[in-house]
C-alpha cells in the first residue's frame, strides 16, 4: 500500500500503521480514510495529501 504525505506539515500517513488515535485502523489505505479525516500534526483535510514517490 502507497503512504502519503500532508503537503502542508509533513506528517506520513503510512497505511500499515494506521492513525488509531483518529479511529483508523492499521492496514486501511489512504482511499479508505472517510473525507473528513484531518491531519493528526496540523489538522489540514485530507484533499491536501500526496503519495509519496
Amino acid at each position: 500500500m502507497k503512504k502519503y504525505v500532508c503537503d502542508v506539515c509533513g506528517y506520513v500517513y503510512d497505511p500499515e500503521q494506521g492513525d488509531p488515535d483518529s479511529g483508523i485502523a492499521p492496514g486501511t489505505p489512504f482511499e479508505a480514510i472517510p473525507d473528513n479525516w484531518k491531519c493528526p500534526l496540523c489538522g489540514i483535510g485530507k484533499d491536501s495529501f500526496s503519495v509519496m514517490e
